[in-house]
């Protein structure tokens, strides 16, 4: 087992090491471009070392934002023929190159935390120059992605939540009409187990969607309203409503009230609306189907996301910690990205069990904020063990504690930076 001191070192090797040249790629052989919510975990764990590389890492990532607001998943600075689906497919006909879906609205929140705990002026005129920019990808968010004007939000791809092959879209994705996908080669299996990765007819049905949105011309308004898959994300939405209340921290700070009225307005929505999201049977938040409007019944680590999001009644806060105990008691190491009680469990395959240190950093946060201290510490040292354990894995099986999916990992490391390790400073003292 590697010493703390030793994966510290080697965590800011892989940072500096998938470093290029402003922006940071999550791992060259799989994903070698630059991914919106990767960047901005990444760079709070630059910003234990390097606070100057850690704001460049978010303005390299809005330097991608399109027009109207919009900030896509993936931003194509080079070429690369060794990921697939590349720009080509992909079809935007942006500068620079991207993809036609965005990711998690992680980044008010870094910038906030990144501006709290400023050095310099400098970088306090860094985050206010960057805040415009989060504030237009919100208020897009509220133009294209609430069609049910409760404050939630919409995912027209499994890719955009992040969660990208969670069994919360095995039902709603099987409606999605496969039968005019060109012929395709993938790359994700030449570089890694495919044991670990989506199948087959999954990235069938990821592509299909992909290009219904470029015959639309990427139109978010049209993929809103007739996406064959319209699902409204718990994770996308509890990260945008805790987005939404640290970015009105921050236009109070930087004394734009008229923002903050309207950042306070989408918060209460949400926090209202997002009762629509809850499943009473089982006993948790869970994503919804806009088109059948059936509940996906299916507990998932994006559930505990609620703790982050500062959401929900003292019943349902309660019901949620039951869920969290349960599952505890069927994982080696927590959080388990789906419950390892339900036959859709996979502890190594993407998404369907394997556990995430970004996600499980979240739900750590969440439940340090409303007093569930000993809880966020098991979380936490349940994330440092599997590190110490197996190293810098994309994931890892909640069962053995073993890393899945790609190595050297760039978030993962961030996250021992800023987290997991011993002498971890959280995001209170970077």
């Amino acid at each position: 087992m590697t010493s703390p001191t030793e994966l510290t070192q080697e965590a800011r090797n892989i940072l500096t090491g998938n470093d290029r040249g402003g922006y940071t790629v999550p791992n060259g052989r799989v994903y070698p471009f630059q991914w919106n919510w990767d960047s901005v975990f990444v760079a709070l764990g630059f910003a234990t070392f390097d606070r100057d590389r850690a704001w460049t890492e978010i303005e390299t990532l809005f330097d991608g934002q399109w027009d109207d607001g919009f900030m896509p998943h993936i931003i194509f600075w080079k070429d690369d023929d060794g990921y697939f689906p590349g720009s080509a497919i992909w079809g935007t006909n942006k500068d620079p190159k991207s993809s036609g879906i965005t990711q998690p609205p992680v980044a008010a929140t870094a910038i906030r935390w990144l501006y709290e705990t400023a050095k310099t002026d400098d970088e306090k005129a860094r985050a206010s120059a960057l805040y415009p920019k989060v504030l237009a990808w919100h208020r897009w968010f509220h133009e294209y992605r609430d069609p049910l004007g409760k404050g939630l939000v919409l995912s027209s791809h499994p890719w955009e939540g992040g969660r990208d092959n969670s069994p919360e879209w095995d039902a709603p994705a099987a409606q999605v009409d496969v039968s005019r996908v060109d012929p395709y080669v993938r790359r994700d299996t030449s570089h890694l187990d495919q044991s670990m990765r989506p199948t087959k007819l999954d990235y069938d049905r990821y592509l299909a969607l992909v290009q219904f949105g470029r015959e639309a011309g990427w139109n978010h308004d049209v993929i809103a309203r007739e996406n064959p898959f319209r699902m409204i994300d718990v994770g996308l939405t509890m990260i945008l409503i805790r987005a939404n209340k640290d970015l009105y921290a921050l236009a109070k700070a930087l004394g734009r009230d008229k923002d903050a009225e309207e950042l306070r307005a989408r918060i209460d929505l949400s926090e209202d609306g997002v009762n629509w999201l809850w499943n009473d049977d089982i006993g948790s938040f869970c994503s919804r189907d806009v088109i059948s409007e059936k509940s996906s019944a299916m507990v998932t680590s994006a559930s505990f996301l609620a703790f982050y999001a500062g959401v929900g009644s003292d019943v349902q806060r309660q019901r949620q910690l039951e869920n969290l105990k349960r599952v505890s008691k069927a994982a080696t190491y927590m959080v388990p990205s789906f419950d390892p009680e339900h036959e859709a469990f996979d502890s190594i395959r993407y998404w369907r069990g394997p556990s995430w240190a970004i996600v499980n950093f979240m739900v750590a946060t969440g439940l340090r904020e409303v007093g569930e201290e000993a809880w966020a510490e098991k979380v936490r040292l349940d994330n440092q063990k599997m590190m110490e354990k197996s190293g810098f894995y994309e994931a890892y099986c909640p069962i053995e504690g073993s890393g899945t999916g790609g190595d050297d990992f760039t978030w993962t490391a961030a996250m021992w930076l800023l987290w997991a390790a011993p002498d971890a400073p959280g995001v209170s003292n970077l």
